[in-house]
């Protein structure tokens, strides 16, 4: 029996998320001594204004240009360079990279940022990474012939997403439970994790019922043909900012200098995509790729659409995370007044922050 055919239980998942957790705190600790900020890694002189750190170390993925990634290509980041590490298979992992002292700024949607600094993580969201709008959204499908056609088609059904504990197992607990399923009723769905770039192939062989497919890899699969749309988050709360980027409260205290700039960089970046024609846009990430070396299909960029950040640089709001509190408190993982959305983030680094009210 294959791993689709067998998924592990719901339950099990968690337990093993809550442990990866607890893991990351624990070397987090053996971490503090491990990596000192700006160490080794090139160091200012300490005159006024300097950079602590010169090198950011960071994690990428396969044929994706990151927000930084621009930011530095754009020449926003000098004279602050990144470093590459490897590639991440998903945003609590890659935060987690961060607590680790194993990447100096990772990023994840906002609902795996809250479990993590709820669980004792020293991090803060300093900037926007990524969101929802009109062009760019994850939606729930299913084959264009299948039974499914609402909310309770899905009881004991398989839904592939990239992640537990994340944006998208949130996004069809809030679509199922804003149509009457209680938790029990919502425990019999089955959640399988998978790549992205795997889901709309397991869709397709029936080895799943759903499969989430977002921005690029949904117009590709649309192209396609034979794909019906069940909801998608867009169409459930609008426009917002869905992940952010962190840095430890370590290296905010100890180089507040090099994170400032990089989350001017970051914010920059994003404005820049924001008002460049789109076609100049996907030639620079296109470029990107092609410069960095790294042996990846670039072919996914050509669908590129927006960054979906909805503040502007990037900016954050309570909104944004009390959203994913209030869950979290309603599915039993938090406790009610465990922990505050302001205490989360900052916007004290990013030179947006002086032209909007907050």
């Amino acid at each position: 029996m294959s791993e689709l055919d067998s998924p592990a239980p719901l339950s099990a998942t968690r337990r093993a998320f809550a442990a990866a957790l607890c893991a990351a705190l624990a070397l987090a600790l053996a971490a503090c001594s491990k990596v000192e900020p700006g160490g080794g890694r090139g160091k200012g002189d300490g005159g006024a204004g300097d950079h602590e750190v010169l090198e950011l170390r960071y994690q990428g993925f396969s044929g994706v240009v990151t927000l930084p990634e621009l930011a530095e290509d754009l020449g926003y980041l000098a004279p602050i360079q990144l470093s590459y590490v490897g590639n991440t298979i998903s945003g609590p992992q890659d935060i987690q990279t961060v607590v680790t002292g194993d990447t100096d700024f990772g990023q994840a949607f906002n609902g795996a940022v809250i479990k993590l600094i709820a669980a004792g993580a020293p991090l803060r969201a300093v900037v926007g990474g990524y969101g929802v709008d009109a062009k760019r959204w994850s939606g729930f499908y299913v084959a264009e012939d299948s039974a499914i056609r609402g909310p309770r088609d899905l009881l004991g059904k398989k839904v592939a997403m990239n992640t537990l504990g994340a944006h998208h197992e949130l996004m069809l607990k809030e679509y199922l439970s804003r149509h009457g399923l209680t938790s029990d009723e919502i425990a019999q769905i089955t959640l399988v994790v998978l790549p992205p770039v795997s889901a709309e192939q397991a869709l397709r062989q029936g080895q799943v019922d759903v499969s989430v497919l977002g921005d690029i890899l949904r117009d590709k699969a649309l192209e396609r043909g034979g794909l019906r749309a069940l909801f998608s988050d867009h169409e459930l709360f609008g426009e917002f900012t869905a992940g952010s980027y962190v840095l430890t409260r370590r290296f905010l205290r100890e180089s507040p200098n090099s994170a400032r700039k990089l989350v001017e960089a970051a914010a920059r970046a994003i404005e820049w995509a924001r008002t460049t024609p789109r076609e100049e846009v996907v030639a620079r990430l296109e470029r990107i790729i092609a410069r960095r070396g790294r042996n990846e299909d670039a072919s996914l960029v050509k669908y590129w659409t927006s960054m979906g950040v909805a503040g502007k640089g990037g900016l954050l709001s309570a909104k944004e995370y009390q959203v994913w509190i209030d869950w979290l408190v309603k599915d039993g993982e938090l406790k009610a007044g465990q922990i505050k959305a302001e205490d989360l983030f900052t916007n004290e680094l990013n030179p947006f922050a002086a032209t909007q009210v907050q």
